[in-house]
C-alpha cells in the first residue's frame, strides 16, 4: 500500500522533473531567439513582430498549470504500475532491443494520430470556445505556448500516456524517449522562427515532417494545419492550408533577402572604414 506521504512526494518529484525539462527546452530557445540573439534571428521570424509581455506571461502560466495536471496523471500511472495494472516493464531482458525501438516509434506515430484527431475535435464549434480557444490566444506563439492549454485540454493531451501504457508493453526509457521527442517538437512548432531550409516542404521525405511555419499558420488562421510531428494526416485529409508551401518559401526568401542586405551593409561599413583610414 502506498502512503499519502509517498504519493505527495512522488507528485512533487514528477512536477519538479517535468517543470525543469520544460524550462530547459522552452526557456533555452526563448532566451536564444527572443532575448540574446533577438536581432540576429529576426530575419527567420515567421510573423515579423514579437508578442507583448502579457501574452508571454499568459503562455507561461497556462503551461505550468498544464504541467501540474500532467504530473497528477503521471503519479496516477505510477500507482497503477505499482499494482500491476499497466503493461510497463522494468527489465530490458523482458523484451528485445528491437522491440524497445519499435515501441518508441509506435508511440510517436500513434501519438501523432491521436493528436490530429483530438485536435480537430477540439476545433468543433460547440467545443472550441470553451477549451481550445485558450491555446489560440497565442496568435503569434512563442516556445512558452507549447503547453499553454486549458486544464481540460491538458487532460486530453496527456491522455495518450495511459492509452499507451495499457495498450502495449513499454519500458520507462521508451516513455522518456517519447517525452523528450514530443517536448522538443512541440517547442519547435511554437518557436515562431523557421529553421528548415528552402525546399523542405517539397522534399521527397522532408515534406512529411512538420515545420514551425506549419504550426504558426495554424495559430494565425485557426482552421487548417492540425498535425503535430508529421504532415501525413493533413495531406491525406486535405487540411493543409492551401498556401502552406508558398508561405514557407516566402519566409525563407525574406530571410535570404534580409541576410543579403545585412552583408551589403557590413561591406559598405567596412569600405567606409577603409576609406576613412586611407584619408587619415
Amino acid at each position: 500500500m502506498i502512503s499519502i506521504q509517498e504519493l505527495i512526494l512522488r507528485y512533487f518529484r514528477t512536477l519538479s522533473i517535468l517543470s525543469l525539462r520544460y524550462l530547459v527546452f522552452a526557456g533555452t530557445l526563448f532566451l536564444i531567439f527572443y532575448v540574446w540573439k533577438k536581432r540576429d534571428f529576426f530575419k527567420l521570424k515567421i510573423q515579423q513582430k514579437y508578442p507583448d509581455n502579457k501574452h508571454i506571461l499568459r503562455e507561461m502560466g497556462y503551461s505550468f498549470l498544464s504541467i501540474a495536471i500532467f504530473s497528477l496523471v503521471g503519479t496516477t500511472m505510477f500507482i497503477l504500475r505499482k499494482h500491476g495494472y499497466t503493461q510497463m516493464y522494468l527489465n530490458f531482458s523482458d523484451h528485445s532491443i528491437g522491440y524497445f525501438i519499435f515501441s518508441v516509434i509506435a508511440f510517436i506515430l500513434l501519438h501523432d494520430t491521436y493528436f490530429y484527431f483530438t485536435h480537430r475535435f477540439m476545433h468543433w464549434k460547440p467545443i472550441y470556445p470553451y477549451i481550445h480557444k485558450v491555446h489560440h490566444l497565442s496568435v503569434n506563439p512563442t516556445p512558452w505556448a507549447a503547453f499553454a492549454f486549458h486544464p481540460l485540454e491538458a487532460i486530453v493531451e496527456v491522455g495518450i500516456v495511459p492509452i499507451m501504457i495499457f495498450l502495449m508493453p513499454l519500458h520507462p526509457f521508451a516513455l522518456l524517449a517519447w517525452v523528450l521527442y514530443q517536448t522538443g517538437m512541440n517547442v519547435l512548432g511554437h518557436l515562431g522562427f523557421e529553421l528548415f531550409p528552402s525546399g523542405f516542404t517539397n522534399g521527397f521525405l522532408t515534406k512529411f515532417s512538420n515545420t514551425s511555419t506549419h504550426h504558426n499558420m495554424h495559430h494565425k488562421y485557426v482552421t487548417s494545419n492540425y498535425g503535430l510531428y508529421f504532415n501525413i494526416w493533413d495531406r491525406m485529409l486535405g487540411t493543409n492550408h492551401p498556401e502552406y508551401t508558398e508561405q514557407f518559401e516566402i519566409v525563407k526568401a525574406r530571410s535570404k533577402a534580409m541576410e543579403s542586405e545585412e552583408e551589403r551593409g557590413n561591406t559598405s561599413l567596412q569600405g567606409s572604414a577603409l576609406a576613412d583610414e586611407a584619408i587619415s
